[in-house]
């Protein structure tokens, strides 16, 4: 009883004293010093520095220990680039009169709207700035797409097809700042609305032009051809949904019975309009003939991006084509088409953006987030193991390179990793993706919940590490670390799996396993 009254009064400090004087203290496995040499590596890459934003290369360091969680693990290569994309994304920070941005493009384009701001990849942007330590940032950024693009004179928000609503709400479920769903969730409400009147159809599904998916030149697609596509659906049922919670914590019942029901039948029209059950596969329904697209295209995964498809065995074994070299397995990564298809890859190289196989960032963080979401939240999971997921981040991971050295571009040849843009100004750094929050949240599965239960889910396993610490993650206004230790000498807190809330320990297990923790 005495050590519980203990346990109590810590959890009491914990809570109620202020953050700073907490956080103030030695509360941290990890250091900066393997920060601070990556940084001095990335910095030497970067000689010319081009282009500088809000945070120059020298004062990347300061920017990074202030903002990130840090992160160590035996695998040099995803380590690596977690701290490389971090490094990157910073390049692409900026202030402007309107608040802070996070640029697509390093240089200017012209498709570009105030700014140089694109939305296409904004729903990556909110879910990996998700974990910043300093919110304003993204605060800001998704202030300006809301409140300040509409009153520009050429409005660039729906250029691209978006999943805004939903990355906001798993964005709250990290700060739990109810505040910012006050101010915005009528402005989202509205938002859907227009989705509503652009892009609806008669039947209730959304079409959307390929290009304006961010995704042209490809298969089933036409820059003018207003296809029944997995994409827009997927996101407007995943925007209904977040929809729907953000109003039920706001209390507004009328708008979460409405949101509710639009979920409800987005997520049954996608079933039944859009699953070719002789191919077993999510895919294009064609606006011409008005049937299913012939090509299985990696689109068709991004369902479970948002947990869409029930859990049945004959939706779980679409993830088989992940293994299939005919399929979408390539030396490179995923494939953004079946290569046993006749119209894989013919829509030339590197003119344009081609979307009709080549391997894309973007595309590969939608579907190893699908993967991740099929592991931990559905029991069928047909072929698919935890060793598939790591082997899929393993091979992104390994992909961020050009001629040996670290490089992010726009899109790859799946054979031999060519960036096919070749060394393009404009696709140095390209901000199109996400890694970090693989890695947080899926990888080492810091699960964001609304309540005050944390949930740690991993899916790495203690056969593939002995070892790995994720530090300085702020959740719930807290600082949190994640420590596994298999032999307990590395970090020499004992054995097992670990985690501690401001250096305090909140739970043990011996086994490395998904946990459950009330504070």
């Amino acid at each position: 009883m005495k050590i519980l009254k203990k346990r109590n009064y810590i959890l009491f400090l914990i809570c109620f004293l202020p953050f700073n004087t907490v956080f103030s203290q030695k509360n941290t496995v990890l250091n900066n010093e393997k920060l601070a040499k990556y940084v001095q590596q990335f910095n030497a890459l970067d000689s010319e520095e081009a282009v500088v934003n809000y945070v120059a290369n020298k004062e990347s360091l300061h920017w990074l220990s202030e903002n990130i969680p840090l992160f160590e693990c035996p695998d040099s290569t995803i380590q690596t680039v977690y701290y490389y994309r971090w490094w990157a994304l910073r390049k692409h920070l900026k202030q402007t009169s309107d608040g802070f941005i996070f640029t697509e493009f390093i240089t200017n384009v012209k498709h570009a709207g105030k700014h140089n701001a694109i939305s296409s990849a904004l729903g990556h942007h909110i879910y990996e700035t998700r974990w910043l330590h300093n919110q304003q940032y993204a605060d800001d950024y998704i202030n300006f797409w809301l409140h300040i693009d509409p009153k520009h004179s050429v409005q660039r928000f729906h250029a691209f097809s978006s999943w805004i609503d939903d990355a906001v709400y798993n964005r709250y479920l990290v700060n739990l700042d109810k505040s910012f769903l006050e101010k915005n969730l009528i402005t989202l409400s509205n938002d859907y609305k227009l989705w509503e009147t652009e892009r609806q159809l008669s039947n209730g599904m959304f079409y959307q032009f390929d290009v304006k998916d961010a995704m042209e030149e490809s298969i089933s697609g036409g820059r003018k051809a207003k296809n029944i596509r997995p994409t827009i659906n997927s996101y407007m049922y995943g925007n209904a949904l977040a929809l729907t919670k953000m109003a039920a914590i706001l209390h507004n019942d009328s708008l979460q019975n409405k949101y509710r029901q639009k979920a409800d039948f987005l997520k049954k029209a996608v079933l039944d309009s859009l699953w070719d059950e002789n191919n077993s596969f999510f895919k294009v329904r064609l606006e011409k003939e008005s049937k299913l697209c012939d090509a299985r295209e990696e689109l068709g995964f991004i369902p479970w991006y948002f947990n869409l498809p029930n859990d049945q065995k004959n939706y779980a074994n679409q993830w088989s084509q992940l293994l299939d070299t005919t399929g979408f397995k390539a030396k490179w990564g995923i494939t953004t088409a079946e290569r046993r298809h006749s119209l894989f890859r013919t829509h030339g190289s590197g003119h344009g953006c081609e979307w009709d196989g080549a391997v894309w960032p973007f595309a590969t963080t939608q579907t190893i987030k699908g993967l991740s979401n099929l592991l931990t939240n559905y029991k069928h999971h047909g072929r698919i193991t935890k060793q598939v997921f790591y082997d899929e981040l393993q091979k992104y991971a390994n992909s961020h390179q050009m001629n040996g050295k670290l490089y992010l571009g726009e899109y790859q040849d799946e054979k031999n990793g060519e960036w096919l843009k070749g060394d393009n100004p404009r696709s140095k750094f390209y901000n199109h993706s996400s890694f970090a929050d693989l890695v947080i949240n899926d990888l080492v599965g810091f699960k964001p919940r609304e309540d005050n239960i944390v949930e740690i889910n991993p899916i790495i396993t203690a056969q593939q590490w002995d070892w790995f610490c994720l530090d300085k993650v702020q959740y719930h206004g807290k600082n949190f670390t994640i420590l596994w230790d298999k032999t307990g000498e590395k970090y020499r807190k004992g054995k097992g799996f670990r985690v501690f809330i401001e250096g305090i320990e909140i739970n043990h297990t011996r086994k490395l396993k998904k946990i459950l923790v009330k504070i």
